[in-house]
């Protein structure tokens, strides 16, 4: 037996009371309750699914449009310029290609660009 088990007078093991459990239970609670810190609100504090990404994800999200376009571009060149003979006139251009949509994906992400109300809009003139 350890020596964190009550003993009686003769030295032998004894259960504690259930009630006596609960009440060192509650207590050890409430000490807890009171020693732990208040949550502040602050800018970093996020709220369910509804708070949006973080920077760090839109940064990521961001950074990794630019670098697929421009990469995208660059490998369609690369074949276009291997299958045709073109040799650099296809990378150069699809590089191009690949840079300007890189951008237009970073803005179109970013919100910087509006969609244009169209026809299937739903929205009633």
């Amino acid at each position: 037996m350890g020596d964190s088990e009550p003993r009686d007078e003769k030295g032998e093991g004894r259960t504690a009371p259930d009630g006596d459990l609960s009440a060192r239970l509650r207590r050890l609670e409430t000490q807890i309750e009171r020693k732990r810190p208040e949550a502040t609100s602050g800018p970093s504090s996020r709220s369910g699914p509804s708070a949006g990404p973080s920077p760090l994800g839109q940064a990521m999200t961001i950074s990794t449009e630019f670098v697929a376009g421009v990469v995208a571009g660059g490998v369609l060149g690369w074949i276009f310029d291997h299958f045709l003979g073109t040799k650099p006139w296809g990378l150069v251009v699809f590089l191009m290609l690949g840079f300007v949509t890189g951008v237009y994906n970073v803005m179109r992400v970013s919100g910087f660009t509006r969609r244009r109300s169209g026809p299937d809009d739903g929205k009633t003139r």
